[in-house]
Protein backbone atom coordinates (compact mmCIF):
# COMPACT_ATOMS: atom_id res chain seq x y z
CA UNK A 1 0.00 0.00 0.00
CA UNK A 2 1.35 3.36 -0.94
CA UNK A 3 2.40 5.92 1.87
CA UNK A 4 0.46 8.91 2.50
CA UNK A 5 1.96 12.02 2.19
CA UNK A 6 3.59 13.89 5.32
CA UNK A 7 1.01 16.95 6.06
CA UNK A 8 1.32 19.25 9.22
CA UNK A 9 -0.91 21.83 10.29
CA UNK A 10 0.76 24.13 12.59
CA UNK A 11 -0.78 25.97 16.23
CA UNK A 12 -3.37 22.42 16.03
CA UNK A 13 -4.59 20.05 18.74
CA UNK A 14 -3.63 16.67 17.69
CA UNK A 15 -5.10 13.04 18.82
CA UNK A 16 -2.14 10.80 18.03
CA UNK A 17 -3.14 6.89 18.16
CA UNK A 18 -0.37 4.13 17.83
CA UNK A 19 -0.99 0.62 17.69
CA UNK A 20 1.20 -2.55 18.60
CA UNK A 21 2.42 -4.37 15.83
CA UNK A 22 -0.13 -6.76 14.03
CA UNK A 23 -2.27 -5.65 17.24
CA UNK A 24 -0.68 -7.98 19.42
CA UNK A 25 -0.76 -7.45 23.30
CA UNK A 26 2.85 -5.97 23.35
CA UNK A 27 2.00 -3.51 26.34
CA UNK A 28 0.36 -5.87 28.55
CA UNK A 29 2.46 -5.98 31.43
CA UNK A 30 2.55 -3.09 33.60
CA UNK A 31 6.53 -2.52 33.22
CA UNK A 32 5.97 -1.78 29.41
CA UNK A 33 3.59 0.93 30.20
CA UNK A 34 5.71 2.46 32.65
CA UNK A 35 8.16 2.42 30.07
CA UNK A 36 6.16 4.10 27.70
CA UNK A 37 5.37 7.07 29.97
CA UNK A 38 9.12 7.45 30.83
CA UNK A 39 10.01 7.95 27.53
CA UNK A 40 7.02 10.34 26.85
CA UNK A 41 8.31 12.13 29.61
CA UNK A 42 12.00 12.09 28.23
CA UNK A 43 10.65 13.79 24.68
CA UNK A 44 8.66 16.44 26.49
CA UNK A 45 11.74 16.94 28.69
CA UNK A 46 13.87 16.71 25.34
CA UNK A 47 11.66 18.17 22.87
CA UNK A 48 9.62 20.60 24.65
CA UNK A 49 6.79 18.07 23.88
CA UNK A 50 3.28 19.85 25.11
CA UNK A 51 1.22 17.01 26.57
CA UNK A 52 -2.60 17.35 27.16
CA UNK A 53 -3.82 13.56 27.95
CA UNK A 54 -3.15 10.60 26.99
CA UNK A 55 -3.27 6.59 27.65
CA UNK A 56 -1.44 3.20 27.78
CA UNK A 57 -3.26 0.18 26.61
CA UNK A 58 -2.07 -3.18 26.48
CA UNK A 59 -2.30 -2.87 22.47
CA UNK A 60 -2.08 0.21 21.52
CA UNK A 61 -1.67 4.25 23.15
CA UNK A 62 -3.57 7.83 22.81
CA UNK A 63 -2.14 10.95 22.64
CA UNK A 64 -3.13 14.43 22.64
CA UNK A 65 -0.36 16.87 21.85
CA UNK A 66 -0.50 20.46 21.34
CA UNK A 67 1.19 21.01 17.96
CA UNK A 68 3.26 24.87 18.74
CA UNK A 69 6.91 25.91 17.67
CA UNK A 70 8.81 23.60 15.51
CA UNK A 71 7.02 21.50 13.13
CA UNK A 72 9.09 18.28 13.89
CA UNK A 73 8.51 17.97 17.88
CA UNK A 74 5.79 15.26 17.32
CA UNK A 75 7.56 12.48 14.61
CA UNK A 76 10.76 13.32 16.73
CA UNK A 77 9.22 12.93 20.16
CA UNK A 78 7.20 10.18 19.11
CA UNK A 79 9.84 8.30 16.89
CA UNK A 80 12.19 8.37 20.55
CA UNK A 81 9.13 7.00 22.85
CA UNK A 82 8.32 3.83 20.15
CA UNK A 83 11.86 3.15 19.20
CA UNK A 84 13.39 3.19 22.73
CA UNK A 85 10.24 1.60 24.08
CA UNK A 86 10.19 -1.22 21.23
CA UNK A 87 14.62 -1.75 21.74
CA UNK A 88 13.92 -2.25 25.64
CA UNK A 89 11.25 -5.26 25.07
CA UNK A 90 13.03 -6.91 22.56
CA UNK A 91 16.50 -6.76 24.54
CA UNK A 92 14.35 -8.45 27.85
CA UNK A 93 12.52 -10.42 25.55
CA UNK A 94 15.33 -12.23 23.07
CA UNK A 95 12.66 -10.82 20.30
CA UNK A 96 13.36 -9.37 17.15
CA UNK A 97 10.87 -7.80 14.59
CA UNK A 98 8.78 -4.81 14.84
CA UNK A 99 7.14 -3.86 18.20
CA UNK A 100 4.81 -1.13 16.72
CA UNK A 101 3.03 -0.20 13.44
CA UNK A 102 5.16 1.30 11.34
CA UNK A 103 3.23 4.66 11.25
CA UNK A 104 0.79 6.24 13.94
CA UNK A 105 -2.51 8.13 13.43
CA UNK A 106 -3.10 11.91 13.65
CA UNK A 107 -6.44 13.60 13.86
CA UNK A 108 -6.40 17.72 14.49
CA UNK A 109 -8.60 18.55 17.47
CA UNK A 110 -10.86 21.82 17.80
CA UNK A 111 -10.49 23.28 21.27
CA UNK A 112 -13.28 24.13 23.20
CA UNK A 113 -15.83 21.54 23.82
CA UNK A 114 -14.32 18.79 20.86
CA UNK A 115 -10.76 19.02 23.03
CA UNK A 116 -12.88 17.81 26.40
CA UNK A 117 -14.41 15.29 24.43
CA UNK A 118 -11.75 13.90 23.25
CA UNK A 119 -9.85 14.51 26.38
CA UNK A 120 -13.30 11.93 27.78
CA UNK A 121 -12.72 9.69 24.77
CA UNK A 122 -8.73 8.99 25.94
CA UNK A 123 -9.57 8.72 29.55
CA UNK A 124 -12.43 6.26 28.89
CA UNK A 125 -10.58 4.00 26.87
CA UNK A 126 -10.45 1.19 29.32
CA UNK A 127 -13.58 1.53 30.36
CA UNK A 128 -14.83 0.73 26.78
CA UNK A 129 -12.55 -2.10 26.66
CA UNK A 130 -14.55 -3.62 30.09
CA UNK A 131 -10.85 -3.56 32.52
CA UNK A 132 -12.20 -0.64 34.96
CA UNK A 133 -15.46 0.96 35.50
CA UNK A 134 -14.11 4.22 36.03
CA UNK A 135 -11.09 6.13 34.07
CA UNK A 136 -9.32 6.54 37.55
CA UNK A 137 -8.82 3.04 38.32
CA UNK A 138 -6.36 3.09 35.22
CA UNK A 139 -3.19 4.25 36.41
CA UNK A 140 -1.39 4.70 33.07
CA UNK A 141 -3.27 7.00 31.81
CA UNK A 142 -3.70 11.00 32.17
CA UNK A 143 -7.08 11.40 34.18
CA UNK A 144 -5.46 11.24 37.60
CA UNK A 145 -3.19 13.83 36.35
CA UNK A 146 -5.49 16.47 35.10
CA UNK A 147 -7.69 15.68 38.24
CA UNK A 148 -4.93 16.13 40.79
CA UNK A 149 -1.63 18.24 39.33
CA UNK A 150 1.56 16.33 40.17
CA UNK A 151 4.82 17.96 41.57
CA UNK A 152 7.11 15.64 40.10
CA UNK A 153 7.67 14.12 36.83
CA UNK A 154 4.95 15.74 35.26
CA UNK A 155 3.35 14.91 31.65
CA UNK A 156 0.92 17.24 31.45
CA UNK A 157 1.25 20.94 30.07
CA UNK A 158 -1.26 22.36 33.00
CA UNK A 159 -0.59 25.87 31.19
CA UNK A 160 -1.54 24.59 27.96
CA UNK A 161 -4.63 22.64 28.84
CA UNK A 162 -6.09 26.08 30.15
CA UNK A 163 -5.32 27.65 27.03
CA UNK A 164 -7.22 25.50 25.11
CA UNK A 165 -10.46 24.75 27.10
CA UNK A 166 -11.58 28.02 26.91
CA UNK A 167 -11.53 28.63 30.77
CA UNK A 168 -9.34 31.03 32.83
CA UNK A 169 -8.53 28.94 35.90
CA UNK A 170 -7.45 25.51 36.35
CA UNK A 171 -9.79 24.17 38.63
CA UNK A 172 -12.58 25.15 36.66
CA UNK A 173 -11.24 23.33 33.46
CA UNK A 174 -10.47 20.12 35.78
CA UNK A 175 -14.06 20.36 36.62
CA UNK A 176 -15.71 20.43 33.23
CA UNK A 177 -13.08 17.37 31.96
CA UNK A 178 -14.49 15.41 35.43
CA UNK A 179 -18.09 16.41 34.00
CA UNK A 180 -17.76 15.23 30.49
CA UNK A 181 -16.47 11.98 32.02
CA UNK A 182 -18.88 11.37 33.81
CA UNK A 183 -21.67 12.69 30.88
CA UNK A 184 -19.87 9.87 28.70
CA UNK A 185 -20.54 7.65 31.36
CA UNK A 186 -24.01 7.88 32.30
CA UNK A 187 -24.74 7.45 28.78
CA UNK A 188 -23.35 3.94 28.05
CA UNK A 189 -19.93 5.23 26.71
CA UNK A 190 -20.34 4.15 23.21
CA UNK A 191 -17.25 3.83 20.92
CA UNK A 192 -17.16 7.21 18.14
CA UNK A 193 -14.81 5.93 16.00
CA UNK A 194 -14.74 9.77 14.61
CA UNK A 195 -11.64 10.54 17.17
CA UNK A 196 -9.03 7.58 15.42
CA UNK A 197 -10.45 7.87 12.33
CA UNK A 198 -10.65 11.20 11.09
CA UNK A 199 -8.04 13.89 9.66
CA UNK A 200 -9.88 16.90 11.85
CA UNK A 201 -13.02 17.31 14.14
CA UNK A 202 -14.59 20.36 14.97
CA UNK A 203 -17.00 22.69 14.21
CA UNK A 204 -17.73 23.39 10.06
CA UNK A 205 -15.62 26.22 10.47
CA UNK A 206 -12.92 24.44 11.29
CA UNK A 207 -13.33 21.71 9.08
CA UNK A 208 -13.24 23.88 6.32
CA UNK A 209 -10.04 25.91 7.95
CA UNK A 210 -8.18 22.41 7.64
CA UNK A 211 -9.32 21.48 4.29
CA UNK A 212 -7.99 24.98 2.80
CA UNK A 213 -4.97 24.75 4.76
CA UNK A 214 -3.83 21.29 3.23
CA UNK A 215 -4.88 22.29 0.07
CA UNK A 216 -4.71 19.93 -2.64
CA UNK A 217 -4.02 17.17 -0.47
CA UNK A 218 -7.81 17.54 1.10
CA UNK A 219 -8.87 16.06 -2.70
CA UNK A 220 -11.25 13.07 -1.94
CA UNK A 221 -11.53 14.00 1.76
CA UNK A 222 -14.93 14.32 2.75
CA UNK A 223 -16.62 16.39 5.32
CA UNK A 224 -19.11 14.60 7.67
CA UNK A 225 -21.90 16.34 10.22
CA UNK A 226 -21.93 14.04 12.99
CA UNK A 227 -23.94 14.58 16.42
CA UNK A 228 -21.50 16.95 17.39
CA UNK A 229 -19.77 18.94 15.18
CA UNK A 230 -18.40 18.01 11.82
CA UNK A 231 -15.20 16.06 10.94
CA UNK A 232 -13.32 15.69 8.10
CA UNK A 233 -13.36 12.03 6.88
CA UNK A 234 -10.64 9.67 5.07
CA UNK A 235 -11.59 6.84 3.18
CA UNK A 236 -11.99 3.56 4.58
CA UNK A 237 -10.76 0.49 2.37
CA UNK A 238 -13.00 -2.21 1.93
CA UNK A 239 -10.26 -4.62 3.46
CA UNK A 240 -10.83 -2.51 6.88
CA UNK A 241 -14.00 -4.73 7.32
CA UNK A 242 -12.40 -7.87 8.21
CA UNK A 243 -11.10 -6.46 11.09
CA UNK A 244 -14.47 -5.75 12.55
CA UNK A 245 -15.50 -1.59 13.08
CA UNK A 246 -16.84 -1.44 16.25
CA UNK A 247 -13.40 -3.12 18.03
CA UNK A 248 -11.15 -1.43 15.27
CA UNK A 249 -9.79 1.67 18.03
CA UNK A 250 -7.17 2.66 15.41
CA UNK A 251 -7.03 4.57 11.81
CA UNK A 252 -6.26 2.66 9.61
CA UNK A 253 -2.49 3.13 7.87
CA UNK A 254 -3.45 5.35 4.73
CA UNK A 255 -4.93 7.87 7.39
CA UNK A 256 -1.38 8.63 9.13
CA UNK A 257 -0.50 11.98 8.87
CA UNK A 258 3.59 11.76 10.37
CA UNK A 259 5.54 8.64 9.35
CA UNK A 260 8.25 7.39 11.74
CA UNK A 261 10.62 4.36 11.81
CA UNK A 262 10.60 2.62 14.99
Amino acid sequence: MARAKRHYLHGHVWHITHRCHKREFLLKFSKDRKRWLHWLYQAKKRYGLKILNYIVTSNHIHLLVAGDGNRDVIPKSMQLIASRTGQEYNQRKGRNGAFWEDRYHATAIESDEHFFRCCAYIDLNMVRAGVVSHPSQWPFCGYNEIQTPRRKNVLIDYDKFIELSGIDNYDQAKRDHQGWVEEYLGRGNDHDDKWTRSIAVGSKEFIDTVKTKLGVLAKGRDAKETGAGYQLREPVPFYLHHFGDKKDDIGVKNTHLWDINP
